[in-house]
């Protein structure tokens, strides 16, 4: 069981404060820190402050020593996949290993839009993902010098008959930002993906997000294993991440 924090960085006061919160996170006892990857925060005032997720994400990893770091989650139409997997490669040098590469579809429209990237329908964005992943692990395996180890691959989306697909062939973990019902479901659909491309499901850890303990319980009993605690500016109370921590230090 391990147990990650969400850093929104939307609105956030100054770039200080996400360094504070890094900081504090990974003094909590934090295994894992993610940010979002965002040109303009997602709700409430679209024009207020924000920072680029990886450039915060190089700043992380130099600053921090002990917990992963990765973007839940970065979106594929943003950067060219052969870039993207040379600033994983270096983000992960930097953090001497640490790195989880997260990967999604997109979904907001004015990161396309104000950024001039075209922004399609969203089967034709999971097309993009399932297309840039290979060009992605094919980067990897070209960089000198290649990163420390293996990156762990994390995909979020729910789709079952699309995003689940890709899940099933290219995905260490996945976050399906699901309730429990739709958890189980997704996760039999996920089943029935992997055997068709001969993958053992068990393979992909679920994660999931903090909500309370009753309700995680029930998260990990339909198969979660990575829980996610979120917290937000401008306080970036982590309250949520102590309770979640507490959580999983009661389980033994």
């Amino acid at each position: 069981m391990r147990v990650g924090l969400l850093v929104s960085q939307q609105r956030a006061p100054s770039y200080s404060s996400l360094r504070d919160v890094a900081a504090r996170a990974e003094e909590l006892g934090a295994d894992a820190l993610f940010n979002t990857d965002h040109f303009f925060p997602w709700s409430g005032d679209g024009n207020g402050a924000h920072f680029e997720c990886w450039s915060m994400l190089a700043a992380w990893a130099e600053q921090t020593s002990r917990v992963q770091l990765g973007a839940l989650v970065t979106g594929v139409g943003y950067r060219n996949p052969d870039l993207l997997a040379d600033m994983a490669r270096t983000v992960d040098h930097i953090s001497g290993g640490r790195l989880i590469l997260g990967l999604g579809a997109g979904w907001l429209e004015r990161d396309y839009a104000e950024y001039g990237y075209e922004f399609p329908s969203a089967g034709a964005r999971i097309g993009l993902l399932a297309q840039s992943l290979p060009r992605i692990k094919a980067r990897l395996g070209k960089l000198n010098p290649p990163p420390v180890g293996e990156i762990p691959i994390l995909i979020g989306g729910g789709g079952e008959r699309k995003t689940l697909r890709v899940v099933a062939e290219h995905a260490d973990i996945w976050h399906s930002f699901s309730a429990v019902g739709e958890l189980t479901r997704k996760s039999a659909a996920l089943a029935e993906h992997c055997a068709s491309l001969g993958r053992d499901p068990a393979e992909i850890a679920r994660a999931a997000s903090w909500s309370g303990p009753e309700l995680t319980e029930q998260l990990v009993a339909a198969g979660a294993s990575v829980i996610v605690a979120d917290t937000s500016a401008p306080d970036y109370d982590l309250s949520a991440l102590r309770d979640a921590l507490a959580w999983k230090n009661s389980r033994g």
